[in-house]
């Protein structure tokens, strides 16, 4: 019996708070690996001086911070599940000294916002989780300004995703993962060219777009990306959890193998491709 999407939402809110360590450690990291991914987003959002800005599925806080400081007369709310992560990313505005962010634990499919507030609303890597994508996308238009834009970012398709797909693939070489029902939360769930426009189509949006921006995920040895990927990455600690002790350190070594494929000048570098999608509410 499969789960229900409040299972897979309660699910995936402690999972992300007991993440939220690992991410608060490679923050800087992560940061600099998304931000082309993030400022995709953000240019897609036609923020103004005086935007109030959305950010869904927020995590430790980006776009949505670095969308704060090019909305000086505005504000930008960053909402996620996780209470953990979105401690980190209070903590970060705190840091920049940014005096218009506000957080809010809540679902995606059930924002507590009412209609029509924000002229902007944001969500990198998120859309692949969310148990009801619908709804979640109908909620995001739902709490939007007539005119305003609405802009993420998801995964391509696996082939352009190596960073996640050396790692995953070797897991499933070695253990007996279960095969979620199509259309379940995944990483490249929403990955198939064309789809999140016809989403965001379906939802009412005008002016949609649809593009691909892709970046590096730069490691110096193998060993820091399996530190890197086995703490931040959580469909890969679930897999490895379901490995015994042989069979993990089977997956390391073969891991750290396939890695030599992808050393230039002396660093790791796995290509990472997403699909910018963005759309006007009428």
């Amino acid at each position: 019996m499969s789960a229900s999407p409040e299972q897979i939402t309660d699910q995936q809110r402690n999972t992300w708070d007991e993440f939220s360590t690992g991410w608060r450690k490679w923050d800087a990291e992560v940061l600099g690996w998304h931000a082309p991914f993030g400022d995709a987003v953000i240019q897609e959002a036609w923020l103004r001086p005086d935007s109030a800005v959305l950010d869904v599925a927020a995590g430790t806080g980006e776009p949505g911070l670095t969308a704060a400081a090019l909305v000086p007369r505005g504000s930008v709310t960053l909402l996620d599940l996780s209470e953990g992560m979105l401690r980190v990313a209070s903590e970060k505005a705190a840091g920049r000294g940014l005096k218009n962010v506000h957080t809010a634990v809540g679902d995606a499919a059930r924002l507590p916002f009412g209609d029509n507030t924000f002229d902007a609303v944001l969500c990198r890597f998120g859309l692949m989780f969310f148990p009801r994508l619908s709804d979640a996308v109908d909620e995001m238009v739902r709490v939007a300004k007539p005119g305003a834009r609405i802009s993420a970012a998801v995964w391509g398709r696996a082939a352009e995703n190596p960073w996640a797909t050396l790692i995953l693939g070797t897991i499933a070489r070695h253990t007996e993962l279960a095969v979620p029902p199509a259309g379940a939360p995944g990483l490249f769930r929403c990955a198939a060219p064309g789809f999140m426009s016809r989403v965001f189509k379906e939802a009412g949006l005008v002016d949609v777009s649809e593009r691909k921006v892709s970046t590096d995920l730069v490691k110096a040895s193998p060993e820091l990306y399996w530190e890197f990927m086995t703490e931040i990455a959580t469909t890969v600690a679930v897999g490895l959890a379901q490995a015994d002790r042989e069979a993990r350190e089977l997956i390391r070594s073969d891991v750290f193998q396939l890695l030599g494929r992808y050393e230039h000048d002396g660093a790791i570098r796995l290509r990472s491709t997403a699909t910018i999608v963005a759309g006007t509410r009428v």
